[in-house]
């Protein structure tokens, strides 16, 4: 357990660029947890607003992947340099230092590399597919110095082409991995793992393969049954997400490789990060949602004059689904009881933030299916490591009491 987690530490010293180090351990691991704390001192005033921002830049999307809930395939829109440039500036006043950057694809954004620049004092994490990082976008990173890109992999070559609907998908992506290893960026990898995935990717040989190509962590998150065509065969079942997880305890133990996961506390019980309040979501329209696969919304960013933070904190549709998700389940209210999202949606009278507009019908027609909730069968972290900083800085504060 020591041992793999000094040898990451060891490697990731050694294959990552000094001044990326220095950014990722002071404006993402420094600063982070300054941000919890105050997040952790506003609960006890009353006050929710997230450490944690998660912002869909732009709707566009080079791949289309099954299941997606995005509007890939509708005319581009994007949240301005100029909004987001307001929204990170207004959340750096109240201790904001970590924002997750999505899509569609983050890099069909023509001012991404700007953003980064332009807040030299945040950390991003940018969820991509990796196609479009070439070795002049790497270098670019590198400059910036202040972000980490998360590639999607989605299996085996054909696996791949199937889930993201074009051909050649996987080459593409290792390419793009390829690059930014070579630039001595911190370089994830995630997968949604699904029922074709499955077994291609949740095992050691997988990991062992990420560690060889100089990859530093990785995350594994379970497919979604959401979207304008949720795809219910590729769903996990109770004992396969739990295997998933038991996976994921023991690579931690034996593997020099980081592990995340969102979805359970430091004693192994589940928990959804939007109910908790530790993070939401802004959508391409510039929408205020719960979280990604909530297409509905009240506020957008340019509220009360761009100020976000008072937007998110009196916001009564977040405040009614962190109350109404954390009294129902633990798990994703989504997945389990999407008759209660439904509920809150008519109450809130909340907009249809999608192109498609279809999102209400969408949600009506949701069936009730397992998420990560398993009362009984909790397994606890057994990494020291991991289990401090859930205890700490990422777990259920309060919200399940």
């Amino acid at each position: 357990m020591l041992a793999a987690t000094a040898e990451l530490g060891y490697r990731t010293m050694r294959s990552a660029d000094a001044r990326i180090l220095w950014k990722f351990a002071y404006n993402f691991g420094y600063k982070g947890v300054r941000s919890v704390q105050r997040f952790k001192k506003r609960l006890k005033q009353g006050i929710t607003f997230p450490p944690f921002i998660y912002i869909s830049i732009t709707n566009s999307c080079n791949l289309r992947c099954q299941g997606c809930w995005v509007d890939v395939d509708k005319p581009q829109h994007m949240i301005s340099f100029e909004d987001m440039n307001t929204l990170i500036n207004n959340a750096k006043k109240h201790g904001n230092s970590f924002f997750g950057i999505l899509g569609g694809e983050p890099f069909m954004h023509p001012d991404l590399i700007r953003i980064l620049k332009a807040h030299p004092d945040c950390y991003f994490q940018i969820f991509t597919n990796g196609h479009p990082i070439t070795d002049t976008v790497a270098a670019q990173l590198r400059e910036a110095g202040n972000a980490t890109p998360l590639i999607s992999v989605e299996g085996t070559e054909s696996i791949s082409d199937t889930r993201r609907g074009r051909s050649g998908v996987l080459n593409r992506t290792l390419e793009g991995i390829r690059a930014c290893v070579r630039h001595g960026l911190i370089t994830g990898v995630a997968s949604s793992v699904c029922q074709t995935n499955i077994d291609d990717l949740v095992r050691e040989e997988w990991i062992d393969t990420l560690i060889g190509m100089g990859v530093h962590y990785c995350w594994f998150h379970t497919y979604r049954v959401v979207g304008p065509v949720p795809n219910e065969q590729l769903a996990l079942r109770p004992e396969q997400v739990l295997g998933v997880r038991r996976f994921v305890m023991d690579m931690r133990n034996r593997k020099p490789i980081g592990l995340i996961d969102a979805y359970w506390d430091d004693k192994g019980e589940a928990l959804c990060p939007a109910a908790t309040g530790i993070s939401h979501h802004i959508s391409p329209f510039g929408d205020v949602e719960p979280c990604p696969i909530i297409q509905f919304a009240t506020e957008k960013i340019q509220d009360n004059d761009g100020d976000i933070y008072k937007t998110m904190t009196e916001s009564p549709l977040l405040q009614d689904f962190r109350k109404t998700a954390a009294k129902a389940t633990q798990g994703c209210i989504v997945l389990e009881r999407p008759d209660l999202l439904q509920q809150i949606v008519t109450r809130h009278g909340a907009a249809d933030t999608t192109l498609r507009k279809t999102a209400a019908t969408e949600l009506d027609g949701l069936q009730s299916r397992p998420s990560q909730y398993n009362p009984g069968n909790e397994i606890p972290e057994e990494n020291w490591v991991y289990r401090f900083a859930k205890k700490h800085w990422f777990f259920g504060f309060g919200a399940y009491t």
